[in-house]
């Protein structure tokens, strides 16, 4: 009887410390090329939520400039000097399916669109989003 209980308790921590293991391998943390190989997002906890930032541009010079690109198509014209390296472009919160659902910036155009981000069976970071009616979604790959 005590060799019963003791492999039932042993069965629930395994089981337990499997379903911790699931959870955590399920965050997207890390850093990630985007899809066309033009930048590095390094995703990472804050606080409840995702945040993606900026940390690597393939063309880390503009060359109209010949200084470090900048968010130049920003809404706001007090941040169109900011630069885009470093830049926060989301800070998702988790939703019930597993997923990372929030506003993301682009800085190819400086508009922030309802997004959603999932980290797929093949390890791949699916990002989803859309521009009222018209929706699209590109694959990242990890990097680190």
């Amino acid at each position: 009887m005590i060799l019963r209980a003791l492999r039932s308790a042993c069965a629930a921590l395994c089981l337990a410390l499997g379903a911790i293991s699931a959870v955590q391998a399920a965050e997207p943390t890390g850093t990630w090329l985007t899809q066309n190989g033009d930048a590095h997002i390094r995703i990472a906890k804050c606080g409840s939520s995702m945040c993606g930032t900026i940390v690597w541009l393939k063309d880390p010079i503009d060359p109209t400039t010949g200084e470090a690109p900048i968010d130049m198509r920003n809404p706001d014209p007090s941040k169109r000097g900011r630069k885009v390296m470093g830049l926060r472009i989301f800070a998702m919160t988790p939703d019930s399916n597993g997923a990372y659902s929030g506003p993301i910036y682009s800085t190819d155009d400086g508009n922030t669109y309802p997004a959603k981000i999932t980290l797929r069976p093949d390890e791949y970071l699916e990002i989803q989003g859309c521009s009222g009616s018209v929706c699209g979604k590109e694959l990242w790959r990890k990097v680190e």
